[in-house]
């Protein structure tokens, strides 16, 4: 793990440390819409590998949070279905904002606001290692997928589009 001042220390390292989770610090530099295939590209990683933080909301305006590979898209549908929900559509950037404490494109799941259920697409489950974002625009940590399980406890679901 590199050392304190190297990189930035959000909630979502504080998050990180508290649990135990042993991660890798990564800052590149962020590109406006760049997503994860900027990132991907940025730390020489496959982009199936980086793991996008969606904020979404149901119809009763209650937020969650969709865990998904990088180079896929999550399917509101699926997702609505497979959580006993009617609807779920992305938030805007003010809403996820409100909801998690982070800005969008340094949306992480650890360290959020307040408690949001979190759902983890299925497939990612298998991988040893996934790259998530660390709490701010150009930082993502590396981390175990075992560690991201134990910490988040996710629902796994098919939503992949």
């Amino acid at each position: 793990m590199a050392k304190d001042g190297d990189y930035p220390v959000t909630p979502a390292i504080r998050a990180l440390r508290d649990a135990g989770v042993d991660f890798t610090p990564h800052l590149y530099d962020y590109i406006e819409h760049g997503g994860t295939a900027h990132s991907a590209k940025s730390l020489g990683v496959d982009e199936h590998l980086v793991i996008k933080t969606i904020v979404l909301e149901d119809d009763r305006r209650q937020p969650l949070i969709c865990l998904q590979h990088g180079d896929r898209e999550v399917s509101t549908r699926n997702l609505a279905r497979q959580t006993g929900r009617k609807h779920v559509a992305a938030c805007n950037a003010d809403t996820a904002h409100r909801h998690t404490g982070y800005l969008v494109g340094g949306t992480s799941p650890f360290g959020t606001r307040k408690p949001i259920p979190i759902y983890l697409e299925q497939s990612i489950a298998t991988l040893p290692r996934i790259y998530i974002n660390g709490g701010k625009r150009g930082f993502l940590v590396g981390i175990n997928v075992h560690d991201l399980m134990r910490v988040l406890q996710p629902t796994l679901v098919d939503a992949a589009a």
